[in-house]
């Protein structure tokens, strides 16, 4: 560590998920630096300009100065899909790949994380609600609950902005690992899926992030693979991971049975458990699990 300081400058007052994650990234980005870092928040132009990174605040947006802020006429861009970048996805287009480790971990993240974030900020709706009156509780929800309430002042409010971004930090740091296992077990699951007799029947040697990579082949409708406790799960896919629409249900006879009362149902004799929900069994061997896949594929409910 050296004495060299490196100024990260954002907005004063209230803040949002979108300054918190993008100061989160910079900090990240920075850890391995030999420097000493100071946030800033404030909104006077002569400590925005002596700023190193400035996030979310200046009116200005150029990553080659690095001024990431969205706010000024014209925004600052949109994705593809057309959601508009918000701070944390300015920050994250330019340092993501040096965050993530590669290019593919980060497009993934902006995916699972960013652009939901950037939403949320730039007031884009990315949800439909089944019901009116609940809605899905998200990362953003939960710091903005960090923020202190009316009842509590603003005395804290800096405070509160390092406690959020230390979130922030945790999050992307389990982000991060997830989607480079993620990558790194998409060859092992399409391995799986080009070696199978049976393309409905995908069986995984490990508990390999599945789901995704299974549900954009046409064919698959289980997925075996081995549990923590040594018994082995059978998965019904879904073509949205995000939705409880199985491609094929288990039949409605298993639905909640366990042990003895399973294996008589189903004649699989180490047949654990069904879920109520139809979308998962268990047996305690891989052979088990393997004839409880087939024996759903040969039904009709």
């Amino acid at each position: 560590m050296t004495d060299k300081k490196v100024i990260i400058a954002t907005h004063d007052g209230m803040f949002h998920s979108d300054d918190v994650f993008a100061v989160a990234t910079l900090l990240f980005l920075l850890d391995t630096a030999p420097v000493l870092t100071a946030i800033v928040r404030t909104r006077e132009e002569d400590l925005i300009h002596k700023a190193d990174f400035v996030v979310d605040v200046g009116a200005v947006y150029d990553a080659e100065k690095n001024r990431f802020d969205h706010h000024q006429e014209g925004g600052a861009g949109k994705r593809p899909n057309g959601i508009p970048y918000a701070a944390f996805g300015l920050v994250w287009q330019k340092f993501g790949k040096n965050v993530a480790g590669s290019e593919d971990v980060a497009a993934l993240i902006d995916k699972s994380l960013v652009a939901s974030i950037d939403s949320s900020d730039n007031g884009t709706d990315i949800y439909k609600k089944t019901f009116a009156d609940v809605g899905p509780y998200l990362v953003d929800d939960y710091l903005h609950n960090i923020r202190p309430t009316w009842q509590e002042g603003t005395e804290t409010l800096d405070a509160r902005f390092l406690e959020a971004v230390g979130v922030a930090r945790q999050v992307l740091k389990r982000e991060i690992a997830h989607m480079q296992a993620f990558v790194a077990a998409e060859a092992q699951v399409c391995k799986a899926y080009d070696v199978a007799a049976d393309k409905r029947l995908i069986v995984l040697d490990a508990f390999y992030p599945h789901e995704k990579i299974l549900a954009s082949y046409p064919e698959p409708q289980f997925a075996v693979f081995p549990r923590l406790d040594g018994s082995w799960n059978v998965k019904a896919i879904r073509d949205d991971v995000a939705s409880f629409k199985n491609r094929k249900d288990f039949p409605e006879s298993w639905a909640g049975k366990r042990d003895s009362e399973l294996a008589q149902v189903t004649g699989v004799s180490d047949a654990l458990f069904c879920h109520n929900g139809r979308f998962m069994a268990v047996a305690k061997s891989k052979q088990g699990a393997i004839r409880l896949a087939e024996l759903a594929l040969m039904t009709n409910s």
